[in-house]
């Protein structure tokens, strides 16, 4: 599916991203929180983090939250305007608190990862379609959300049924299932995220989180479960991703088929950021109108500029450089492999990537 949107509104841009981006304090080094004596400070969201990838990427973006109104709020909205992201439509919150977290260094997937979150009642928990803009929200060829939001609170969840009702003035909505376990209260949240994948255009899953969420086992279980969606994009992990079309209309080549698409081998810095940015990739080819293919491969190429950084945010490749690798024939893409630095475009990474 390829996005049209109100593009006759004035401050319409490529994607909107509504959801809570929080202040997050890296550690200095590894260990224990109890253990780690300082923290560097930096930013945390996932629908924060597609809105910088794409705005890297060329793409005009907006964010649309809450944020107290402290310092922390202005972190947030300096860090995530300086990648170009519109950040006008933040509203500031003067008695709830920005959310912050702490989390230990190294891979979040080890036993001995940590990480403490501080966003009960932040100013983001209190998002409503009565505080948030809506037009705002909506003027977007795409809109995407989370299932984050939808656990935040009862009036996030309510705001989400809101933007995802159909309807003429709805942009092409965006669904990253995102499901956290220990964010909702109700058991039955597993049931809200299905509801809601349904209600979108794309849908981004995990298979892995298909399976811990609702106990479904491959993509084709997935794609049976979410007969709405144009297009359902199941993640695989190393082993790729694969996306399931409904039908031709405005699809590309998702015509009902499965669309598989390897991962590149990458050496990998931190398994942090991954997801958003290869959302970021998927959409930005999906603005572009490419290829289901091409669609999967720019995601598995954002996914990789973020596995080969320490943070959660990565410059993406230069769109002409990305597109060079995304257009190898599947042998050459099969034999991609891509390490720090790939992405500064120069002829000898090409060299490196192309025979690796």
């Amino acid at each position: 599916m390829t996005p049209t949107g109100p593009c006759n509104a004035p401050d319409v841009v490529d994607v909107v991203a509504l959801g809570e981006s929080m202040v997050a304090f890296l550690p200095s080094r590894p260990g224990r929180l109890a253990d780690v004596p300082s923290f560097d400070r930096g930013i945390g969201g996932a629908e924060s983090n597609v809105a910088c990838v794409l705005a890297a990427a060329g793409h005009s973006t907006r964010w649309v939250s809450a944020v107290g109104a402290d310092g922390f709020g202005d972190h947030l909205l300096a860090e995530i305007g300086r990648y170009g992201v519109d950040v006008a439509s933040v509203r500031r919150d003067p008695g709830r608190p920005t959310g912050v977290y702490f989390r230990t260094a190294g891979d979040r997937a080890g036993d001995a990862h940590e990480v403490a979150y501080y966003r009960a009642g932040s100013a983001a928990s209190a998002m409503s379609a009565a505080t948030v803009d809506l037009a705002a929200a909506r003027a977007g060829r795409v809109l995407h959300l989370s299932g984050i939001t939808a656990a935040l609170s009862g009036t996030c969840l309510d705001l989400l049924w809101e933007l995802t009702e159909p309807g003429a003035r709805r942009p092409l909505v965006s669904f990253d299932v995102n499901h956290r376990p220990g964010l909702w209260a109700d058991p039955a949240g597993a049931r809200v995220l299905l509801d809601l994948a349904r209600r979108a255009d794309v849908v981004f899953v995990g298979a892995d989180e298909a399976q811990d969420a609702w106990g479904l086992h491959g993509p084709a279980a997935v794609r049976a479960a979410l007969p709405e969606p144009g297009l359902v994009v199941v993640k695989l992990g190393a082993d790729g991703a694969v996306a399931l079309g409904r039908d031709t209309t405005g699809a590309g080549d998702a015509d009902g088929t499965a669309t598989l698409v390897p991962a590149p081998r990458v050496d990998v810095v931190a398994a942090v950021g991954a997801g958003d940015a290869f959302a970021a990739g998927f959409l930005s080819a999906t603005l572009r109108a490419l290829p289901v293919r091409d669609r999967l491969r720019h995601g598995h190429l954002t996914a990789a500029a973020a596995l080969t950084v320490p943070g959660d945010l990565a410059t993406p490749p230069a769109r002409d450089h990305a597109d060079r690798l995304a257009a190898l024939d599947d042998d050459a893409w099969g034999r991609l492999r891509l390490g720090p630095g790939w992405t500064e475009g120069t002829q000898r990474a090409d060299e490196e990537v192309r025979t690796s």
